[in-house]
């Protein structure tokens, strides 16, 4: 568990990688600065986010004070499969987040990107072959990867989702549930700039807490003891901030920014396919998410994978999330959260496009895509040379 500190002071990158399609013989490649006629002659800007589980892209162009999404990307590739038990990335992991970076690179320079970040979170921080795995994406991809701290994961997620925090309450509690690691910021509102007062990192996301605890049929007491395990993590972040009581006053709203929680509202909703737009900003009571979870731990992975939106690459993983959240409802009984579906990718095409901005903005997208944006702090570019 960290709180206020990097995650395991591990390699992190300086940040000043071009990203791109390889050239055969060369690892970067130089983007071209002007388009093929009839091609849009705005900068494109491109955010990777590389996790414990997913492998997601946005490409986004900027309008005024904003940005349009023109092209995305997201794929589970589960790059931390295993990592708990070897320390170290398998191949057949590798292999898996290499052919999603691929499409990456190509969409990018399909988009003519000319700046771009691309981070890996708790996966490569933990990995004792990160540096072996960094160095093969180069060469199998051209993308450089920057292997971000705990602590700017959690702030680029909290650039990514302060728009759908009320600025009538004054404090908020934002999580994100990872595959390998779950990030907590303890946020106050009612001053300018508003201020992260505190945030935390705890070991156990999704992939780690199912491929220790199973992720088939979870008993109740399998699914109790996961809970306690990730409430005991919790108790010093509250012993610290001891936000109960500003609970208790009414004054705390909470925030989740996860694929659990999408996930959750996504059954709720009884979708017969996820949509986001039905979800992103979505309030769902506690007693809500209760029942959900409930009824997901009553079934069998067969079960869980033929409901839509979980099918079976989330199946084994869902029971783990519900318990993670479990713990922080037991922890902070807010009595409902707001469900946001953006977070780092967001957080870092602000930061690129609009690093000035003070406060939080709308952005342009096409259907299905993510509709708003907030700049993050402290943010580090890709420069692509023309």
């Amino acid at each position: 568990m960290r709180d206020q500190t990097a995650h395991g002071g591990k390699r992190r990158t300086d940040g000043r990688h071009r990203v791109g399609p390889r050239r055969a013989g060369s690892s970067h490649v130089k983007w071209e600065s002007k388009p093929r006629n009839g091609a849009s002659s705005r900068a494109a800007f491109a955010a990777v986010d590389l996790g414990t589980n997913n492998c997601r892209l946005l490409i986004a162009e900027p309008r005024d004070q904003s940005f349009r999404v023109i092209d995305a990307f997201s794929r589970i590739v589960r790059l931390g499969e295993g990592l708990g038990a070897r320390g170290a990335l398998s191949e057949a992991a590798m292999a898996r987040a290499i052919s999603g970076l691929l499409v990456c690179a190509s969409k990018m320079r399909r988009r003519r990107v000319s700046r771009a970040r691309c981070v890996a979170t708790d996966a490569c921080r933990r990995a004792a072959n990160c540096d072996e795995f960094i160095a093969r994406v180069v060469r199998e991809t051209g993308i450089e990867l920057e292997i971000i701290s705990s602590r700017e994961e959690a702030q680029l997620v909290l650039a990514g989702s302060q728009p759908l925090l009320d600025p009538d309450v004054p404090w908020a509690l934002l999580f994100d549930i990872g595959g390998g690691s779950t990030e907590l910021v303890w946020m106050r509102l009612d001053v300018f700039p508003n201020e992260m007062v505190g945030w935390i990192s705890l070991p156990h996301g999704v992939v780690s807490l199912s491929e220790t605890h199973g992720g088939g049929f979870i008993t109740r007491g399998v699914y109790d003891r996961m809970v306690a395990e990730v409430w005991d993590l919790l108790a010093p972040f509250e012993d610290a901030h001891r936000i109960t009581e500003r609970i208790a006053a009414g004054d705390v709203q909470m925030l989740g920014a996860s694929g659990t929680v999408t996930t959750l509202a996504g059954v709720h909703l009884d979708l017969p396919r996820y949509d986001r737009a039905q979800v992103d900003g979505l309030s769902l009571s506690f007693n809500q998410i209760d029942r959900v979870s409930a009824r997901l731990r009553g079934l069998d992975l067969t079960a869980r994978a033929a409901i839509p939106t979980i099918g079976p690459e989330r199946a084994d993983l869902v029971v783990a999330g519900c318990a993670i959240l479990d713990a922080i409802q037991r922890t902070w009984p807010v009595g409902a959260l707001r469900v946001a579906d953006r977070g780092v990718r967001e957080g870092l095409l602000m930061g690129m496009i609009h690093p000035c901005l003070p406060a939080a903005v709308n952005y342009e997208a096409g259907p299905g895509l993510p509709e708003t944006i907030y700049r993050p702090a402290d943010e580090r570019l890709t420069r692509f040379d023309h």
